[in-house]
């Protein structure tokens, strides 16, 4: 649940209500294909429930399995390429749509919504680039000290909202799952 958290970290109440508003609740029975390595996409997606895999022609064999709270599709809302992996719901799962050109909208016309919402994702995405540098073995030469950041250690930025941003994805979870 934890790379939910970057984003809603630093977005406010309303950021999080129009999201809501903005997207829609999926179902993705297993074995279903979300993203398609080299396929243009049009959403961002939340996993709200269930588990997906990440496979690309350049990780090998080895998927990566993501959980509740997993982000994917943000990439593509940035870089108009196509998607560099292909994402696929490992068991029956259940996503938050949020299409690219709604938020693109949203990101043109609220500058205030924009910076927020690009901040929380740079943060999110530099999460990612070091834990990505720490499974391939960057830096394995050097010894593990304090000063050192740990795969899933929570960033300092992340520390002083965390709270907000859990509390406002299990209040986003309850109304889009309906409990």
């Amino acid at each position: 649940m934890r790379k939910v958290l970057f984003l809603l970290s630093q977005l406010s109440d309303s950021d999080l209500e129009w999201m809501v508003a903005s997207g829609n609740k999926q179902t993705v029975p297993a074995g279903t294909v979300l993203i398609e390595e080299g396929r243009r996409i049009d959403d961002l997606y939340i996993l709200l429930d269930g588990t997906l895999e990440i496979s690309a022609s350049q990780l090998g064999d080895q998927p990566f399995r993501l959980g509740c709270g997993e982000v994917v599709g943000e990439v593509s809302l940035l870089d108009s390429r196509p998607p560099t992996a292909t994402v696929t719901a490992a068991v029956d799962s259940m996503v938050w749509a949020i299409p690219h050109d709604r938020l693109e909208r949203r990101l043109d016309e609220d500058a205030g919504f924009a910076a927020r919402f690009y901040h929380s994702l740079a943060v999110f995405l530099a999460h990612r680039l070091r834990n990505t540098y720490q499974r391939l073995g960057y830096g394995k030469e050097r010894p593990m000290d304090e000063d050192q950041e740990y795969e899933d250690e929570l960033s300092p930025e992340l520390l002083d909202t965390v709270h907000l941003a859990g509390s406002r994805f299990d209040r986003a979870l309850r109304q889009l799952l309906g409990r």
